[in-house]
């Protein structure tokens, strides 16, 4: 029998696959291929961020309660993978739209739930979990370049085909969770925690501290930029003509970014020793501008080092921010409330921040980047986003207070 390192790498990596074979590709299917308005993709995408808020806390309490966690693991993705079969056959936004809501609402709980259940795997077989779930979790990551990858050399980015992908390998995915190890739900921790606690409902009280309040909206506010080259990156490499090197490997170009996101992972630790929470915040913030600028400048003479610069900063972009964010919570928050906190940090980064930045992105491009012709100003596109991304940064420079001192003293208090 494999071991259980194994086991939970295949996991995660087909975790992320079944994510990734469509993610970064529903742009092009809805936009170029369907030839939807963006206000229509931006409502179908939405359904990611919707799902966000409220579902990984409501999975997260039947794991805790009721059902083993591995069991309701693979009854969603076997759910999830459902949906994702009858997309194909879909031929209009509104309904599509709610056969995707349908597929997030199953699958962004396993995210976590997947999460939850490798942690109590390793501890159920002894091992220590620190140590052994990053190089369990890189899977993931490599789990959804591969996807982007065999999405694009098989010509799926453009049609239905990448959902199929998708499907596949969430049904095997589902009756593969039923082999693991059983996870029993916590019955001690049952009576302990109440409803308001795991929702993390109990959390939004530090909007009555004034720092906490401006990072939770700043979060918001450049949560409203993390998903929007997800959201349109394929579609705009995909504007290229048809033998462009840029459109043919579009998707092995966009994979990049999360082979980027593993580079700038590990550096992490140095940067936040070395600068602050603030400043390496401040820096993921910057690297969005710069992210866009250069998708901006992809049209250009030197256009193809232009986008890959750019897919590699993404992974400044995005790790800093997510992670730095993370720790900021750590540092500044008491214990009672600090599980809650992360989850409302995701809610307002993943969840409102995203939605909002999907719906009012998409309708900016409908009203203001359409020509007449009907072509997409793709370079405006992109100008906008730097300078929303901009006017983030530096609002947050100005008005968000806090030192690199205050860290080393609560790291020296809490030893």
């Amino acid at each position: 029998m494999p071991s259980i390192k194994l086991r939970l790498i295949i996991l995660s990596f087909l975790q992320f696959f079944v994510w990734g074979s469509w993610l970064t590709t529903i742009g092009t299917y809805c936009l170029q291929s369907k030839h939807w308005t963006f206000e229509e993709f931006g409502a179908i995408f939405s359904t990611l961020a919707i799902s966000s808020i409220f579902m990984p806390s409501l999975i997260g309490i039947i794991a805790d309660k009721w059902m083993r966690a591995e069991r309701l693991y693979g009854m969603l993705q076997i759910l999830y993978g459902c949906f994702l079969f009858m997309v194909p056959s879909v031929d209009n936004p509104a309904s599509l739209y709610y056969y995707v809501f349908g597929a997030m609402l199953c699958y962004m709980p396993t995210i976590s739930l997947s999460n939850a259940i490798s942690y109590q795997v390793l501890s159920i077989s002894k091992l220590e979990i620190l140590s052994q779930f990053p190089k369990i979790r890189v899977w993931g990551t490599i789990g959804f370049i591969v996807a982007m990858w065999v999405t694009n050399q098989t010509g799926s980015n453009v049609n239905g085909n990448q959902f199929i992908i998708g499907g596949v390998g969430a049904l095997f995915l589902g009756a593969y969770a039923f082999t693991l190890p059983a996870c029993h739900p916590n019955k001690e921790k049952k009576n302990k925690i109440s409803l308001v606690e795991q929702l993390g409902l109990n959390s939004f009280k530090l909007f009555a501290n004034y720092k906490m309040a401006l990072f939770f909206i700043f979060s918001m506010l450049l949560g409203a930029a993390l998903q929007l080259s997800n959201m349109y990156g394929d579609a705009f490499l995909n504007s290229f003509p048809p033998d462009d090197f840029v459109r043919i490997n579009s998707g092995v170009i966009l994979s990049i970014s999360q082979i980027s996101e593993t580079v700038f992972i590990l550096t992490i630790p140095f940067f936040l020793k070395r600068f602050g929470i603030k400043k390496v915040m401040l820096l993921s913030m910057f690297a969005w501008v710069l992210r866009y600028a250069l998708f901006a400048a992809g049209y250009s003479d030197i256009g193809i080092m232009m986008i890959i610069l750019s897919c590699v900063v993404y992974g400044m972009a995005f790790d800093f921010f997510n992670i730095s964010g993370s720790m900021f919570i750590e540092h500044n928050t008491d214990s009672s409330v600090r599980s809650s906190a992360q989850g409302l940090f995701m809610m307002m980064t993943n969840g409102f921040g995203a939605y909002f930045g999907t719906i009012a992105s998409s309708w900016v491009i409908d009203t203001y980047f359409i020509t007449q012709s009907g072509d997409t100003n793709w370079e405006g596109i992109w100008i906008s986003f730097a300078l929303y991304s901009l006017c983030v940064a530096l609002l947050f420079w100005i008005f968000f207070k806090h030192k690199h001192e205050d860290e080393k003293i609560h790291s020296s208090q809490s030893h």
